[in-house]
């Protein structure tokens, strides 16, 4: 991209983070890819914030807005330590203010406090801060992206569903983290290493389930029949080795769709 026209954004949908980063997504249609890019050009000359132009949402938008930033968060949070402190602590905050403010934004929509809580979160997830100096994970994102295109899911959709699955086969690359996640965002203390873990991982699940997020491809009439094509579409991106570790290839793909049955 050599020059994009200058643009404002009055924001109406807490989510993405486009209004304070150079990140887009991109659907073609005719041939049903979802493709992202980076761009200085595209961060915006300024931003509105205002929560009150998000108070009309369907629900249904503003699950798939809480889904979407709270796994932002968790694709630079969840990797491995790199003695970063502030990064870390960051991350969480974000992550529980999303699960404090998650539901009273949906019970009450036009709470003015907890939408404009949860309009932050969603901001500080992806405008860059809390990816300062630590690696990134964006599997989970690189799967959903194939979800929502061949399937239509929403995006948070395919985040719910796909998250808590990743989690669960690279639990051991991401110990210490998924330790720390579980002590630190969900106050997990009892109990040996693997089921720390695992209450953890359950939680995550839980807390997407219970703000209208379901957490299964059966859920959504997609059958595993799905998982060739995306794995033969990943290959055809060049996506076979992703992850913070770049250890995420085909054969990790199709265990995490396979649970996600």
């Amino acid at each position: 991209m050599k020059s994009a026209i200058p643009f404002g954004v009055v924001l109406t949908l807490a989510a993405t983070g486009s209004e304070m980063n150079t990140a887009a997504v991109v659907t073609k249609a005719a041939t049903k890819e979802k493709r992202h890019f980076y761009s200085p050009l595209v961060f915006p000359k300024f931003s509105v914030l205002d929560p009150e132009t998000t108070f009309s949402l369907p629900t249904r938008q503003v699950s798939n807005g809480i889904v979407d930033a709270f796994t932002h968060t968790m694709e630079q949070y969840l990797t491995y330590p790199v003695n970063a402190p502030l990064q870390d602590r960051m991350a969480e905050a974000i992550l529980k203010t999303l699960i404090e403010e998650g539901p009273k934004t949906l019970a009450n929509p036009t709470d003015y406090n907890s939408r404009a809580n949860f309009m932050w979160c969603a901001t500080m997830a992806l405008n860059g801060i809390i990816a300062v100096g630590v690696p990134q994970d964006w599997a989970t994102h690189m799967i959903g992206h194939e979800l929502t295109a061949l399937h239509g899911l929403d995006h948070g959709q395919s985040l719910a569903v796909v998250l808590p699955n990743t989690l669960t086969v690279k639990r051991d690359n991401k110990r210490q983290k998924l330790l720390q996640y579980a002590a630190r965002v969900w106050e997990i203390h009892e109990g040996s290493e693997e089921e720390r873990i695992t209450a953890a991982i359950n939680k995550t699940r839980d807390f997407f389930e219970s703000v209208g997020m379901r957490t299964k491809l059966s859920d959504y009439g997609v059958s595993l029949d799905t998982i060739s094509q995306i794995i033969d579409r990943l290959k055809s991106y060049g996506y076979t080795a992703l992850g913070e570790k770049q250890d995420v290839t085909p054969e990790t793909v199709e265990k995490i769709l396979t649970l996600c049955a």
